[in-house]
C-alpha cells in the first residue's frame, strides 16, 4: 500500500508519533510492535475491579458491617479526588478565575456527594448490628483519616485549624510544629474520664505526624486561602470566587460534621457505654461545628456569622 492510499489523518498521526519518540531517541517501530502484541484493554482491568472488590474484609459476621466498610472506602476515594483538585490549584503558576472556579466547583460537588450520601450511614444500618460489630473495630475510627487532615491543611492557614481556645495566644506564630500541636482535632480525641490521649489518637500520631508536618510546611504559602489572597492582590476581589469558597467552608466545616453528628446521635447517644464505639473520644464536643468553629476563610464571613458558626446553618 502506498502512502497515497493511507488515510491522510492516520499518516499525520504517525508522523507526530515519530517526532515524539525521536525527541527521546526512541524507535517508533518498536512501540508499534508493542501495540500489535498487547491485549485489548478491558473495563475490569482498567479499574482493577477484582482487586477493588476484594478489599472489603469485614471483621464480624454481621451483614451491615459490609455497608460500613464500603461507605468509608468510598469516602476515602472522594477525599482523594478533593486532594487531587487542591494539588492542581496549589501548583498552578498563574491562577485564573475560570481555573480556580472550575476546581472549586469540583471540590464542592465531591463534598455534596459525601454529605447527601451520608444517609447511608445515618439510616442504612440496623442499630443493634452496628453497636455490636463496631465494638470489634476498636480503636479504629474515621477520626484517623489522614486524607481528611490533609484536606484541612491544604485549605487554610494552620492558625485557623488551631483549637479556638489557643488561637488568640498563637496569633502570628509561624512555626507549624507549635501550631500543629494545638490543632483542634487533637482535643477531641481525649479520654472522657482522664483527659489523656486516646489510643486512637496515639496510633494516628505514630503513623502520620511526620507526614502531616511535612504537608503543613509545604502548604504554608500555597494553601487555598493563600492562593485566593494572592489572586485578590493581583486581580481584585470576585463575588463568584467568594461564594465558591464560602460554599466550601459550609460543606467542609458545617454540613459534613453535622452529617456525622446525626449518625452519632442515632447510634451512640442512648447509653453512656455506647460512647466506647468512638474509641473513648468526646464526640459530643468534637462533632458539632458550633464548638469547633473551624473556618477556612474567616475574612469572607461577618463577625455575626463567625460568632454563630454552625448554629443557624443547616445541611443544604
Amino acid at each position: 500500500m502506498s502512502n497515497s492510499e493511507i488515510d491522510p489523518k492516520l499518516l499525520g498521526q504517525l508522523k507526530k508519533l515519530e517526532k515524539k519518540y525521536e525527541v527521546m531517541g526512541q524507535d517508533i517501530s518498536s512501540y508499534l510492535d508493542g501495540l500489535l502484541y498487547a491485549d485489548y484493554l478491558t473495563y475490569w482491568d482498567y479499574v482493577h475491579l477484582d482487586t477493588l472488590l476484594s478489599l472489603q474484609t469485614p471483621k464480624t459476621g454481621f451483614a451491615d458491617e459490609m455497608i460500613f466498610i464500603c461507605y468509608h472506602q468510598i469516602t476515602e476515594l472522594y477525599f482523594k479526588l478533593i486532594l487531587w483538585e487542591m494539588k492542581q490549584i496549589s501548583e498552578q503558576a498563574n491562577v485564573t478565575e475560570a481555573f480556580f472556579l472550575g476546581k472549586l466547583e469540583r471540590i464542592n460537588n465531591y463534598f455534596k456527594q459525601l454529605i447527601y450520601s451520608y444517609d447511608i450511614m445515618v439510616k442504612g444500618m440496623e442499630k443493634d448490628q452496628f453497636l455490636k460489630f463496631r465494638m470489634a473495630l476498636l480503636p479504629a475510627s474515621g477520626f484517623q483519616s489522614a486524607q481528611y487532615r490533609m484536606i484541612e491543611i491544604c485549605a487554610t492557614d494552620m492558625i485557623n485549624l488551631v483549637h479556638w481556645e489557643s488561637r488568640e495566644a498563637l496569633a502570628g506564630e509561624k512555626d507549624v510544629r507549635i501550631l500543629y500541636d494545638k490543632v483542634y482535632w487533637k482535643k477531641g480525641a481525649t479520654e472522657l474520664a482522664t483527659g489523656k490521649k486516646t489510643l486512637t489518637l496515639r496510633q494516628f500520631e505514630e503513623k502520620y505526624t511526620s507526614r502531616l508536618l511535612r504537608k503543613c510546611e509545604a502548604m504554608k504559602n500555597n494553601n487555598l486561602l493563600k492562593v485566593y489572597e494572592k489572586y485578590v492582590i493581583e486581580n481584585g476581589s470576585t463575588e463568584q470566587l467568594e461564594e465558591a469558597l464560602r460554599e466550601l467552608d459550609l460543606n467542609a466545616n458545617v454540613n459534613w460534621p453535622l452529617s456525622h453528628y446525626k449518625s452519632a446521635v442515632r447510634y451512640l447517644q442512648k447509653d453512656p457505654e455506647d460512647i466506647k464505639a468512638t474509641g473513648g473520644s468526646n464526640w459530643q464536643k468534637y462533632l458539632p461545628p458550633r464548638f469547633q468553629k473551624i473556618v477556612y476563610f474567616p475574612n469572607l464571613w461577618t463577625d455575626e456569622e463567625l460568632n454563630n458558626w454552625g448554629r443557624s446553618m443547616i445541611v443544604q
